[in-house]
C-alpha cells in the first residue's frame, strides 16, 4: 500500500502517524495562566532530541476550533513549563486531564491530583507524578495547524525510590511508565522489555 500524504485528509493523515510511530512516550504538560492557575494536559507527540543541551520537543495541534491550545498559550506567556512522567498507576487519571474543562477549571483537582513545588520554574509539578522535567521554552514554530514547542531542560525530579545513587542511574524497570499507542484509547506497559548488546568489532 502507497500512501500520498499530500492527497488524503489531515485525519487520514493522523490515523496513519499514530498506527505506525508507536509505542510513543506521553509528556503530562503542566504550566500556568495569567491567573497563576494550574494547566494539566497530556501530548504523546514527545521525545527527547539531545543532551547538550537537553532539549525535549512537543508537537501541539490547534482546538477544533483552530485556536491554540491553553498548553501552548500558557507557555508562550510565562515561557515555562514540567513534563511529568506517566506511570500505570496514574494513566487513567492522566487520560481524564485530556478532557475539555471549562476555561480556569483545575483538571487536577478534578481527578484528584495535587500539585508539588518545582526548583526552578513556576509552574508546578504534579505530586503523584514520580519524575518530572523543568524546562524553559527554547523555541515555538508554528507550522500549519501545529505548533513545535521546543524545551530545555533545566532541572530534573526523581523520587528517591526510583534512583539508585551508587550506581547514577534511573531505575526505569521500577516506575512502570506507560506508552501511547494506536486508537483512541490505545496504551502499552513497558514490563515487557528485552536487551540487544551493541556489536562490537570484530
Amino acid at each position: 500500500m502507497e500512501i500520498d500524504f499530500e492527497s488524503i485528509t489531515s485525519l487520514e493523515r493522523y490515523k496513519i502517524l499514530t498506527h505506525v510511530v508507536v509505542p510513543r512516550p506521553i509528556a503530562w504538560v503542566t504550566t500556568l495562566n495569567d491567573e497563576n492557575q494550574v494547566n494539566a494536559a497530556p501530548f504523546s507527540f514527545f521525545n527527547c532530541f539531545g543532551s547538550k543541551p537537553a532539549l525535549v520537543a512537543l508537537g501541539i495541534g490547534n482546538r477544533t476550533d483552530g485556536n491554540p491550545k491553553d498548553t501552548v498559550l500558557n507557555i508562550r506567556k510565562g515561557g515555562e513549563f514540567v513534563i511529568n512522567m506517566v506511570t500505570e498507576s496514574l494513566a487513567e487519571r492522566m487520560v481524564q486531564t485530556a478532557y475539555d474543562y471549562a476555561h480556569g477549571e483545575s483538571e487536577l483537582e478534578a481527578v484528584g491530583l495535587t500539585t508539588a513545588r518545582s526548583q526552578k520554574v513556576k509552574p508546578p509539578r504534579i505530586a503523584e507524578s514520580p519524575v518530572h522535567l523543568e524546562c524553559q521554552e527554547y523555541a515555538t514554530q508554528e507550522i500549519g495547524g501545529n505548533r513545535l514547542v521546543i524545551g530545555k531542560v533545566i532541572h530534573a525530579g526523581i523520587d528517591d525510590i526510583y534512583f539508585d545513587k551508587e550506581q547514577n542511574r534511573v531505575l526505569t524497570e521500577q516506575l512502570h511508565p506507560v506508552g501511547r499507542m494506536h486508537g483512541p484509547a490505545g496504551y502499552t506497559r513497558t514490563n515487557d522489555q528485552f536487551e540487544i548488546p551493541r556489536p562490537t568489532k570484530p
